[in-house]
């Protein structure tokens, strides 16, 4: 009897990790055995270290004349899959029965659609040490490994951290990539990028306190980046430019089209508050296509960028262009219309508004509880600036007494001078180190003259025939207990005077919302939110 034999043929799939020359050509060998191959390897391309080679030893022979023919093969093979990109982080069974635990890293481009024309790699901003290259020389963020590279696409190398001068921000700007921006001339698309996550590029530019560039890593070198200042100078340009209206913002949702504001969607939002707040929140819906009205008790959006910000600082057509652009958007705006209740909330919700959202600003000045506050000639920092900003005179006297050692009360301190006030003192429970306000902003108060009273503490207002004469003071010895609470402590051995005419308090600010019931409330009368 004839023996007939059955050849067998390969089943299953093999995953070859590493794609040097090795792996590729195991990969090869493999596949052409009927094998379905999987070949592995961190890089996003195939290659190894000897696609970095020149030539090979002991023949001499041109390292990419050997290589570049297998790179094609591997791309080419039915049988193989390319697993660029990817690591290998476990791996568990037995012989002829694997499972292997892969990460991708993402690539941020498509490879289907990817030419391999590069033309991308030209415009790109950012450049880093080209590693192919043992970091002697720079490559861009969006690059190819190699000339013949295998797949032949590009990819994308992001920063799996986020900058520290990011991480400071607190409206998370993406200051390294616009200062990237700026310094390869794209201007507008630095100030495109910045208003992807804030809307007011040139309000911040020039009122913004810049907590990032304490963090910038250039500190430790020649010093920080002038962030704010580039970003002020691109908003700038921007204006000189011509109109830059909105085209979208970036969404969560990669099926939004990429002009969101073209798109509706049937519900309405309401936004009680124009301030910055409000008009973000209003600015975002939009671009999720949303309806959104915005109610504003006064006559003119802007809330505290308009009525708490001198217009020394920030100037008023600056604030308006922005605030233009947002509406444009399609945002419809009702100045003149304040809602200080939870029935007119309920109200809103009744007339078909699905949502709330509340941006009520601190627009109301917190006081003190000492002798004289009746006095003609006691005013509040928040509601002096308010008439210092709607174009009116307050009425003060020759010499002035500003409580508070914060920002608003610089800003009170020199708008006092600007109104007439020929003496204008600061007194302030923190010593000249730990007042609040900005450095630079106490230096510019004492170069225009305003006199420093640290460590002092307010104990009462003196005056006669109801106005008021002065403002006798307490030396404070300590602001903070040893838990960091507020707990000033006193000397009352040592007791000062100053004379005035007008005192004004800029202790801090809180929330004017008594009509609001039904809210949990946090500290200065804020909302409490999940």
């Amino acid at each position: 009897m004839e023996n007939s034999t059955t050849t067998a043929k390969p089943v299953g799939a093999v995953l070859v990790v590493g794609s040097g020359i090795g792996g590729i050509q195991a990969s090869l060998e493999l596949a052409e055995a009927g094998f379905k191959v999987y070949l592995l390897d961190e890089k996003p391309a195939i290659g190894g270290v000897m696609a970095m080679l020149d030539k090979t030893f002991p023949t001499n022979d041109c390292s990419m004349c050997i290589l570049s023919p297998k790179l094609v093969g591997c791309g080419r093979h039915q049988n193989i899959e390319l697993l660029t990109n990817c690591e290998l982080l476990a791996l568990e069974g037995e012989a002829g029965n694997f499972r292997a635990r892969i990460r991708r890293r993402p690539r941020y481009v498509l490879l289907d659609k990817c030419t391999g024309c590069l033309d991308c790699t030209k415009v790109c901003p950012v450049s880093v040490p080209d590693d192919y290259n043992q970091k002697l020389a720079l490559r861009h963020a969006t690059y190819k490994l190699y000339p013949q590279a295998i797949p032949n696409a590009v990819a994308i190398e992001k920063n799996t951290g986020r900058a520290p001068c990011r991480l400071a921000c607190p409206a998370g700007v993406n200051a390294q990539g616009y200062v990237a921006l700026i310094a390869q001339r794209k201007f507008l698309e630095a100030y495109e990028l910045v208003r992807d996550r804030l809307p007011f590029p040139g309000i911040c530019g020039r009122v913004c306190h810049h907590p990032c560039e304490e963090k910038c890593n250039r500190r430790e070198y020649e010093g920080a980046v002038s962030i704010r200042t580039l970003k002020r100078f691109i908003a700038d340009f921007a204006t000189n430019a011509g109109p830059t209206p909105y085209k979208g913002r970036k969404t969560a949702d990669p099926t939004r089209p990429k002009d969101a504001f073209q798109s509706e969607r049937p519900e309405k939002v309401a936004v009680v508050g124009a301030g910055p707040a409000g008009l973000t929140c209003a600015l975002d819906l939009r671009s999720l296509g949303y309806k959104v009205t915005v109610f504003e008790a006064a006559d003119r959006p802007g809330g505290m960028m308009r009525w708490g910000i001198p217009g020394y600082r920030l100037p008023r057509a600056v604030l308006d262009r922005e605030i233009s652009d947002i509406l444009e958007t399609g945002i419809e705006l009702k100045t003149g219309y304040a809602i200080r209740s939870s029935a007119e909330l309920e109200e809103l919700l009744k007339q078909g508004y699905r949502a709330v959202f509340l941006a009520l600003g601190c627009q109301k000045s917190r006081t003190l509880d000492i002798a004289g506050m009746n006095l003609s000639g006691v005013l509040h920092g928040i509601e002096f600036l308010r008439e210092v900003n709607a174009g009116k005179r307050p009425a003060i006297g020759r010499r002035v007494a500003v409580i508070g050692g914060g920002n608003v009360a610089v800003d009170v301190a020199l708008c006092a001078r600007r109104c007439g006030a020929e003496e204008v003192t600061m007194v302030c429970l923190e010593c000249r180190e730990e007042m609040p306000a900005h450095e630079w902003e106490i230096e510019q108060a004492l170069a225009e003259g305003v006199k420093l009273e640290p460590s002092w503490g307010p104990q009462a207002i003196v005056g006669d025939n109801g106005v008021v004469t002065g403002l006798k003071i307490i030396e404070c010895t300590r602001v903070f207990d040893e838990q960091g609470r507020f707990n000033p402590q006193f000397n009352t051995c040592n007791e000062g005077f100053i004379s005035c005419d007008t005192v004004i308090l800029a202790i801090g600010q809180a929330v004017d919302a008594d009509g609001f019931s039904g809210f949990e409330r946090g500290p200065g009368g804020t909302f409490k939110v999940d």
